[in-house]
C-alpha cells in the first residue's frame, strides 16, 4: 500500500522540512533506492559507443544532435554542488485555490535539497524577493539544509520574475562545475531565459528545466463571459470562453512543447510536472529518467 502524500495534503502541511522529509523517505521505501543516484556522480566526458557497453549510459541528446552513438562517462563525486533557482513571479502564485504552482514548486525544491544534501552533496538557493537576488551558498550539513529550507518557507510569489539574471547568476557564483536547476512556469522571457540556460550549459554546468504547470492552464475550464487578468502586469481584458478556448489550448499546449523540443536540442534535462501529481511521484520519475539520461523525454 502507497503511503505518498497527495499534492493537497503535503501543501497543507505548514511544516516545509517536516514535508521535504516525507517525501524522500517515501522515495527510499521498496525498490525506489536507485533514483538517488541522480545526484551521486559527476560526469566526465563522452566517448565513442563500443559494443558491450552499458546502453544505459548512451547519451541519446547527443545522439539526436548527432547522429552517432557516445557513451557518458562518470566520476563518483562527494561534494557535488546544486544550485536550485525558484520562480517567485506572480504567475506562480496560479490558481487562487487549491494547491498553487508556487507552493508545489517550493515543496519540490525543498524536497530536492533535502535529498541533495542526505547524499553529503552541496546545495544552494537562488531566486529573487522585491525585485532583488536572494541567495544561499551552495554547502552541505543540517544547519546549512534549515536554513535553506527556512528561506524557501519566507518566499512569497509576485511581481516578475528575472529569468536570465537569476539563472546567470546562481551558476557563477558555484564554486565549480555544478548542477543548476530551475523550478518555473517559464512563462517569463522565454527566448532569454533559454538563451541563458544553454550559455550555463556551455560553461559545463549540468541544467534542469522543472516545468510546473497546473491542470486549469492545460484547458481553459471556464464558460461565458470572462474576464482574464494578467498576474504580473494587471491588465485585464473581458472575452467570450467559448471564442477563446480553441486558441488557448492550442497555444499552451505549442508552448509547453516547444520547451519541451528546445530542452532536448540543447542537451537541458526537461520534466513537465502537473501540480495534480504526487509529489513523491512526480520526483521519483524526474530522477529517473535522469539517471538513465532520458530526463528530456
Amino acid at each position: 500500500m502507497s503511503t505518498a502524500l497527495n499534492a493537497k495534503v503535503v501543501a497543507a502541511i505548514d511544516d516545509l522540512e517536516l514535508v521535504a522529509r516525507r517525501i524522500v523517505e517515501g522515495l527510499r521505501t521498496g525498490n525506489n533506492r536507485s533514483p538517488f543516484h541522480g545526484f551521486s556522480s559527476e560526469f566526465r566526458q563522452h566517448r565513442p559507443y563500443r559494443a558491450g557497453d552499458d546502453l544505459k549510459y548512451l547519451d541519446w541528446k547527443l545522439y539526436g544532435r548527432s547522429d552517432r552513438l557516445y557513451t557518458r562517462q562518470f566520476e563518483e563525486t562527494t561534494d557535488l554542488s546544486v544550485m536550485l533557482v525558484l520562480d517567485t513571479s506572480a504567475s506562480m502564485a496560479f490558481p487562487d485555490e487549491g494547491i498553487s504552482k508556487f507552493r508545489y514548486g517550493a515543496i519540490i525544491a525543498a524536497a530536492l535539497a533535502y535529498l541533495i544534501s542526505d547524499q553529503g552533496n552541496m546545495v544552494g538557493l537562488m531566486t529573487m524577493t522585491d525585485g532583488a537576488l536572494t541567495y544561499l551558498p551552495a554547502r552541505g550539513g543540517r544547519p546549512h539544509l534549515r536554513s535553506l529550507l527556512g528561506q524557501i518557507d519566507r518566499l512569497t510569489p509576485e511581481g516578475v520574475f528575472d529569468a536570465p539574471r537569476v539563472i546567470s547568476r546562481g551558476a557563477q557564483l558555484l564554486r565549480r562545475r555544478g548542477v543548476v536547476i530551475v523550478i518555473s512556469d517559464f512563462y517569463d522571457d522565454e527566448d532569454n531565459t533559454r538563451r541563458e540556460m544553454r550559455r550555463v550549459t556551455e560553461y559545463g554546468h549540468d541544467v534542469a528545466m522543472l516545468q510546473v504547470v497546473s491542470p486549469a492552464e492545460l484547458a481553459l475550464p471556464y464558460s461565458g463571459s470572462l474576464e482574464i487578468e494578467d498576474l504580473e502586469s494587471g491588465a485585464k481584458q473581458l472575452t467570450d470562453a467559448a471564442d477563446v478556448a480553441p486558441r488557448y489550448n492550442a497555444a499552451v499546449h505549442e508552448f509547453l512543447d516547444r520547451c519541451r523540443r528546445e530542452a532536448l536540442s540543447t542537451g537541458i534535462d526537461y520534466a513537465l510536472i502537473s501540480t495534480d501529481m504526487l509529489p513523491e511521484e512526480a520526483l521519483r520519475e524526474y530522477l529517473l529518467r535522469r539517471r538513465a539520461g532520458t530526463a528530456t523525454k
